[in-house]
Parts: structure tokens; C-alpha cells; sequence
């Protein structure tokens, strides 16, 4: 590898390398197979006696067609083929291609000339192409001025970039250069050290730090590093020595340190090897020796503190009996055997199970339990005077067995808050379960410690997570647990519930008893139906029905208002919402049991008042910064006989007082379209839809409260049929033909017909259709809705759009009563239904209801139809005279 300066034509044939960069004083081998390159070897190198220099230009890999691949880049060595790992190649393409459609290249603006050290040519068969095998040296960078083809391949006019060996003498002279080489030097040095001990092959690199320039050290070291296209185009473009030298010196450090760190990586893993290895074979002397002395004694051994720690842990006789034997088995196993860890597990289990600790109560204070109930939670007077009961109860006996809990309401009604209340009042520990979803029995009961990842139940885990054997546990939502083949988790928390069994709970994974019968259980649900009846008998129930809107707006202004301020880093002095407003977000934005969706419309308008806050606050900080006075415009200002105004700030003033808002943001209706969109609800929304005849209003039940449901009937040619749409159930269904049997049958009473012989189904269809397709509907009560529909429909008649009903009727007539009438009244208030039609046997229902709903309706107590159809009409029933009901 020569020293002195090449001497670079004027013009030279262009090779293309994709993905790839050839630096100086890099030797690559070449195996050329496209048309173009082969062509190009062949006319500038093989068939010159004097070999001349060709240009390596890199260009990119979306932008070149391959010639060939790169067999084996290396420095100083020509000797066996490879592959690239880059995953390119060098490449060529034309930008006349441009005319078959491909995209020009745009070549990069440096490369480097080289020579051909070897030069090989051979023939494919059975095709004979025609291919060359090249062995390419870097030798100096250039520039490209002019790039044109000649034949099939490109040729550039470059002038030279590396200084002549006048300008590298007077460089070599530079402090700064001469400080740079012995750190890139060093570097090398220390790289070529670790590497020696890897490999034997480095000898011949070292004697390159003797005998070549540093200048071309840094490309020739550089050249041998995997580096990436970007770094390699860098280190091509760095012409200056002080910069070449500097990223050398980089990337020959990031190297050795990948190295280092590769070898530290691999010693600490010989190592741990190695570690474990060895404390197995001193564990095994040491297990030897402590038989011989007869002495089994350690302090410091981690199993002698399980055991310690399980004494401490209270367990009766007879589980500590069995967990003796079990630390024993524990004692004669390996640290290695796969049983170990799990056993370890249940003893740690076992240890950690508080079996004795409770907490301790403080003396019950009644009157302050009572207050608290009323400042966390307002209303419910019904639901808080039975917990107050329970409190007695307990003050009174305190190991006393009392009943479990059930809470059953729609969504958002406090039922989850209600038992958090219940442990605060008793001063214990509060631990939730959710059961939602629950499909395996071995959630309730654990796994058995024969499978693989086994681990307790959750009950078992919730009181070693409190730590205490009498806490107040949740199980909420009870009745969305389902059954499958792993069993059924309802059937399972039989045992748990029943007072008389909890005492003696068998958690499979424990397989002990456990007593439970300290713990007070509360349960939480939606609805009873899904609850199976035997567990349900261990419960007691307590309905929590939706809030009234005068409950709501309390609610809102004594609890959601501020909690929601505070969560969003307001306060009053920014925001504030009137009673007025937030009547009209629940009468216009929200119809629910619950106020969730309520506490969800007011942080949209909290959000929408911290942005302007935080805007106003960011310009008055930037206006704070901007326009700092200095003595230059002072003295401009007493120049001009102008007079300088100062206010004096007393110390311990607060400057950031100045920058609050003067003014809150008021809420207002403006607001309250621009931030939640237009009302959602409307009061004439009953009166739209009963325009027609043939609808009427009934009133449902739902898990999520009391709603207001349509049914519509219609008529058409037909042959006598019945549709029924809506996502209906089987007994809504029947309900649907019994109330058409019976208008059938009483046509000619109620003037539908002339006489009782004419069919009013001749050659006609009814199709009743309830509104709301998607969401399931079902049960009995609907029954007088649906005569009402079809009597409004023969009748052409309209319903009163005030008027709504429910109740389940009978093939004679009778109206029976039905379950959820405060619900089912609390949705007609919301709907702005003035009159609601009941059975008379719900008469000792409305006592539920509150006193300003009931005042503010009309409730209609019927026994029979032929009642439902005489209020239900503006003029009455239309029933024939003197006609026998």
C-alpha cells in the first residue's frame, strides 16, 4: 500500500456500489454479473495491458439495479468468499432508464478511485454469461464534476479531494492534528489489545500503527467496522484529517465498547454458572458435615426463618401439624428439584395467612356512624337506616353472625362507596372483589397445588393482602359470574356465604380449613335475577333505586362539583356551575338511575374551563417576560422631561396574586351547548311519537333503572298475521298475542266491530314493532301498553301523550301487578310524564317513591282493562253501552 500520492486522471469509468461505500486503503472482491459492469471490467480492465483506475460510487438500494455481490470486504486480504451482511450489494443504473420507465439515480457527489489488485474472468453455465471476479483497492477520494455514459456504462469527469504531499507535511505540523492522531492511536491500540486475546490474526494490524500514515489508518480501521450506509457516506465526505480522525476516533471507540460490554455479558454468565455450580457442591459438603455432627442448627439458613415466621403466625394445631410435615419434606429437597419452589410457595402461604391478627375495633359511635353515611352519601334515608341497624347490632353482640349484604341497583347509584362506608364505620381493613366475568370455581376455591402455576383463590389472596382475618370484604358485581366446564363460581361461594360453613372454608390450593366466619361479606349487583336462588336465600337484599332529579342536583352541588373541580385543578375562583345549569344538564343531557354520566358532562365542563385558565395563565407569564424596563428606556424617558410613575410592593406581598383571575367562569347555556353539543333529551319527545294512532307509552324496567318504552302497531293487507320486531323475548311475545286475543275478542264491546262475528284480522296483518331494536327487551309487564297500542289502532284513536302505563293482564281482563314501579314512575318524571297508570295491587309500592315526585303526578290505580282504555283516552274508553264488562 503505497504512501506517496496517486496520480488521478482527468476522467474515469464510474462502478456503482449500493448500500456500500469503498473507502481508501479498503480492499473488497467484486464478482460483477450485470451487462453494464461486466462491460465496463472488460473494456477498462481486462482487456488493457496496464491497468488502469476506475471510480466506486455509492448510490442508494431504491435506487439501483444490482451487478453483482460483495464476496469478502477486508483489509489487505483477498482470500475467501462471503456474503454481505449489509443485505446489499453494489449496483448500477443508468439514467437513461428513465425511458423504460425506472427512476434515475441520483449518484452521490464523492467516491473513491481504485485499481484493480486481481482480476479473474469465468463462464456461467449451461447460459455462458460471461462474469469477472474483482479484487478493488480504494486509493484517494474525488469529486464529481460531469457524469456521462459511454456505452452501456457511466464515466465521470472528477478532480481529486485528499491533499497533495506538500499540504498533508505542513498539516502534520499541527498541534491540534497531532493531538487528535495520538488519541485515535490509543484508541486503536487498546482495540487491537482486546482483540488479541480473541483472536490471533490481529498481528498484522498492529504493525500498521507503525507503518501507515494516521490519515489512512482512520479509513482503513473504519472500513473493517460494520457501520451503517449513513456513517459510511459520512466518512467518505469527511476530506478534512481533523474531522476524518475525529469520527474515526468515535466509531473505533464505539466499537471496543460494544466488545467490552459483550465480554462483561458473557463473563457474568460463565460466572453465575460457575457460582451455582459451585454452591451446589459446598451445599452438598455442608449438608454432609451437619449429618456427621449430628448438628442441623443454622441461623442464617432462609429455611429455618420460614419456620420461625410460621410459628409466629398463629395456625391452629392442626394445620400446623400438617404444615410441620410439609416443611420437613421441604428440608430433605434440593434447591434444584422442580417441587421445591411450590413447596416453598405454601409454606409462604401458609406464614403469611393471618390466622389470628384482626383488627381491632373501636367502640361504635351510632351517632357519628350516622353522619358519616349522611355527609358521604344523600338520600338512600332507606338503605343507611339498615346499615345503622347492622351497626346496632353489632355494638350490642359484636361476634355477633349478622346477615350478608346484597346491594341491588343500577349503575352509579353508590353501592360499591356503601360498603367502603360500612369498614369505615367499623374502623376495619376494605378489600374489593370483582366477580365480573368470573367463569372458573378455582377463582373462589383456588387450583390444586398437582397443576402447574397454581395459586389460591381470591379470597384466600385478598386477606393475605390485608393481613388481617376480619376485614369487610366486597364481592361485587355477584351476579355477573357465569358457568362452564371449570364449574360454577356461584355454587362455590355457597360455602362462602353461609355462615354455618364459612367457619371450615377449604380453599383447594390451602387444602386446610379456613375460618371466614370473622369476615363481614357485602355483595353488590345489578339485578337478582341472574343470582341463583340458593344463593341468594344466604343474602339479604337491599334495593337502591335510581336518584330523583332533586337527589341529583344535591348530589351534584354537594359531592360531584367539588370532587370534579379538584381532580382537574380548579377551584371556585375559576369555574362556577349554578344550580340552574346543572338542573339542565340533567334534565337535557342525561336520563339515569345514576350520576355517572352526570359527573362525566361536568368534568367536560371543567376540562373546557382549565384550558382557558391555563391559556390565560401562559399569556400573562409570556407578557410577565416580555418587555422587561431597562435604564436605557428610563433614562430615554427623563430625557424627555417625562415624569416615572412607581408603585411601592409592600414586603410579603404575594406577586402572584396579580396574575389570578379576577373573574370565575359562570357557566351558562351558551356554555353548556358549545361545550356537552345540543340537548340530548326533550320534554315534547312523548307527544311526537304518540301523533299517531296506534302508539302508546310503557313504562320498563332495566338493569340500568326505569325507562320509557314505545310500542307502535300498524295495519296491512295481509292474510291475518301477527309481526312482532324489536329484539323480543318469548314472554313479551306472548304477551303481544294474548293482548291481541283479547281485542279480538272485545272488538264488538269496544266498537271496533259491528258485531262480535266480524274478524278484525280479515284480510289484514298487524305488525307491532317496539323501538330500540338493539337492545333486548322482555317480561310481562308491558301487557296493557300493547292493548292500549292495538285499541288506539282499530279505533284510530290518539293515546295522551301524558299518559303511561305498565302492568301485566290476564286473558279475562284483569290487571295484575308488576316489580320496579318506583323506578318505572322515577323514568316518567324524568320523561316529563304527568299521568302514570298502575295496577292497584302496587298501591304499597308508591310508598318507596318520593313525596315532591308523587305530588307533581297523577297516578292511576286500575284493576281491569276496560279502566287502563278509559284513562288512557282523551274521551274515555269507547265502550258500547250497557255492554257487560
Amino acid at each position: 500500500m503505497a504512501d506517496s500520492p496517486v496520480e488521478l486522471p482527468s476522467r474515469l469509468a464510474i462502478l456503482p456500489f449500493r448500500n456500500k461505500v469503498l473507502l481508501p486503503g479498503a480492499i473488497v472482491r467484486i464478482r460483477c454479473t450485470n451487462p453494464s459492469s461486466v462491460k465496463l471490467v472488460e473494456q477498462e480492465l481486462w482487456q488493457k495491458e496496464e491497468k488502469g483506475l476506475i471510480g466506486v460510487l455509492p448510490v442508494r438500494d431504491s435506487e439501483a439495479g444490482a451487478v453483482g455481490s460483495l464476496l469478502s470486504p477486508g483489509v489487505g486480504s483477498d482470500s475467501g468468499e462471503g456474503s454481505s451482511k449489509a443485505g446489499g450489494s453494489p449496483g448500477e443504473t443508468s439514467k437513461q432508464d428513465t425511458k423504460n420507465g425506472k427512476e434515475p439515480i441520483h449518484w452521490h457527489s464523492k467516491g473513491v478511485a481504485a485499481r484493480a489488485l486481481h482480476l479473474s474472468r469465468g463462464v456461467e453455465k449451461p447460459s455462458g454469461r460471461v462474469t469477472y471476479i474483482v479484487v478493488l483497492e480504494g486509493l484517494c477520494r474525488f469529486s464529481v464534476q460531469e457524469l456521462s455514459t459511454r456505452g452501456s456504462y457511466h464515466v465521470a469527469r472528477v478532480s481529486r479531494l485528499d491533499m497533495t504531499k506538500t499540504e498533508l507535511e505542513q498539516a502534520e505540523q499541527d498541534p491540534d492534528l497531532i493531538a487528535l492522531s495520538r488519541q485515535f492511536k490509543a484508541t486503536a491500540m487498546e482495540l487491537i489489545s482486546v482483540l488479541e486475546q480473541k483472536q490471533k490474526t490481529v498481528s498484522r494490524t498492529k504493525v500498521l500503527l507503525d507503518t501507515v500514515p494516521v490519515y489512512r489508518l482512520a479509513d482503513i480501521f473504519v472500513a473493517s467496522f460494520e457501520i451503517s450506509f449513513e456513517e459510511q457516506l459520512s466518512m467518505l465526505d469527511s476530506v478534512d484529517l481533523k474531522v476524518r480522525l475525529s469520527k474515526a476516533t468515535e466509531l473505533v471507540d464505539r466499537h471496543l465498547q460494544s466488545i467490552l460490554v459483550a465480554e462483561k455479558i458473557t463473563q457474568k454468565v460463565e460466572g453465575q454458572l460457575s457460582k451455582s455450580q459451585k454452591e451446589f457442591l459446598l451445599r452438598q459438603q455442608m449438608r454432609a458435615i451437619k449429618e456427621e455432627l449430628g448438628d442441623n442448627d443454622d441461623d442464617e439458613d432462609d429455611v429455618v426463618a420460614l419456620e420461625r415466621k410460621m410459628q409466629t403466625a398463629g395456625m391452629p394445631a392442626n394445620i400446623w401439624k400438617h404444615a410441620q410435615r410439609e416443611l420437613r419434606r421441604l428440608r430433605k429437597m434440593q434447591p434444584q428439584q422442580p417441587g421445591y419452589s411450590s413447596s416453598r410457595a405454601y409454606l409462604e402461604l401458609l406464614a403469611d395467612l393471618p390466622w389470628q391478627k384482626v383488627s381491632e375495633e373501636r367502640e361504635l359511635d351510632l351517632r357519628a356512624a350516622k353522619e358519616s353515611l349522611d355527609r358521604d352519601h344523600y338520600g338512600l334515608t332507606k338503605v343507611k337506616q339498615r346499615i345503622i341497624e347492622y351497626l346496632a347490632v353489632r355494638k350490642l353482640k359484636p361476634d355477633a353472625r349478622g346477615p350478608v349484604l346484597c346491594f341491588v341497583g343500577p349503575p352509579g347509584v353508590g353501592k360499591t362507596s356503601l360498603a367502603s362506608s360500612i369498614a369505615k364505620a367499623l374502623n376495619r381493613k376494605f378489600i374489593r372483589i370483582s366477580l365480573g366475568g368470573v367463569k372458573d370455581e378455582a377463582d373462589i376455591r383456588g387450583h390444586r397445588r398437582t397443576y402447574i402455576g397454581s395459586m389460591p383463590g381470591r379470597l384466600i389472596d385478598g386477606l393475605k393482602r390485608v393481613s388481617v382475618s376480619n376485614p369487610v370484604m366486597l364481592l361485587d358485581e355477584i351476579d355477573k359470574t357465569g358457568s362452564d366446564v371449570r364449574g360454577d363460581p356461584a355454587s362455590a361461594l355457597l360455602e362462602v356465604l353461609d355462615p354455618e360453613q364459612n367457619k371450615t372454608f377449604n380453599d383447594h390450593y390451602l387444602n386446610v380449613p379456613f375460618d371466614l366466619s370473622k369476615v363481614i361479606f357485602v355483595a353488590t349487583a345489578n339485578r337478582m335475577q341472574p343470582i341463583p336462588p340458593p344463593l341468594l336465600d344466604r343474602m339479604e337484599v337491599i334495593e337502591l333505586p335510581g336518584y330523583t332529579p332533586e337527589e341529583k342536583l344535591r348530589i351534584a352541588m354537594k359531592h360531584l362539583i367539588p370532587r370534579v373541580l379538584e381532580q382537574h385543578g380548579l377551584s371556585s375562583a375559576y369555574l362556577q356551575i349554578p344550580e340552574a345549569m346543572v338542573r339542565l344538564i340533567i334534565e337535557r343531557y342525561t336520563r339515569e338511575a345514576g350520576v355517572r354520566n352526570l359527573e362525566r358532562n361536568l368534568a367536560s365542563l371543567a376540562r373546557a374551563a382549565a384550558v382557558k385558565v391555563a391559556e390565560q395563565a401562559n399569556t400573562l407569564r409570556l407578557g410577565k417576560e416580555i418587555q422587561p424596563i431597562t435604564t436605557t428606556l428610563l433614562d430615554s424617558r427623563l430625557a424627555d422631561g417625562g415624569e416615572v410613575e412607581m408603585e411601592v410592593i409592600p414586603m410579603g406581598h404575594d406577586i402572584s396574586n396579580t396574575y389570578e383571575n379576577p373573574s370565575p367562569m359562570i357557566v351558562d347555556e351558551a356554555m353548556l351547548e358549545k361545550v356537552l353539543g345540543p340537548p340530548r333529551f326533550d320534554d315534547g319527545e312523548a307527544a311526537d311519537r304518540v301523533a299517531s294512532p296506534g302508539v302508546s307509552v310503557g313504562l320498563v324496567w332495566t338493569s340500568f333503572g326505569g325507562e320509557v318504552q314505545f310500542v307502535e302497531a300498524t295495519a296491512m293487507a295481509g292474510k291475518g298475521d301477527l309481526h312482532l320486531t324489536g329484539q323480543l323475548g318469548d314472554v313479551i311475545k306472548e304477551s303481544a298475542q294474548l293482548a291481541l286475543t283479547w281485542v279480538r275478542a272485545r272488538a264488538a264491546d269496544l266498537n271496533l266491530s259491528p258485531t262480535s262475528d266480524i274478524n278484525l284480522l280479515e284480510s289484514r296483518d298487524i305488525h307491532i314493532h317496539f323501538p330500540a331494536g338493539a337492545v333486548p327487551k322482555d317480561g310481562p309487564s308491558a301487557g296493557v301498553t300493547l292493548v292500549t297500542s292495538l285499541v288506539s289502532l282499530f279505533s284510530n284513536r290518539k293515546v295522551r301523550a301524558d299518559t303511561a302505563m305498565t302492568g301485566e293482564m290476564t286473558l279475562r281482563g284483569l290487571v295484575l301487578p308488576v316489580g320496579g314501579v318506583k323506578d318505572k314512575v322515577l323514568a316518567a318524571h324524568r320523561y316529563g310524564i304527568k299521568r302514570v297508570i298502575l295496577p292497584e295491587r302496587n298501591l304499597k309500592d308508591l310508598t318507596e317513591v318520593p313525596s315532591p315526585i308523587l305530588s307533581g303526578m297523577e297516578i292511576l290505580l286500575v284493576k281491569r282493562i276496560e279502566e287502563v282504555l278509559g284513562h288512557a283516552f282523551e274521551d274515555g274508553c269507547p265502550l258500547r253501552s250497557r255492554s257487560k264488562l
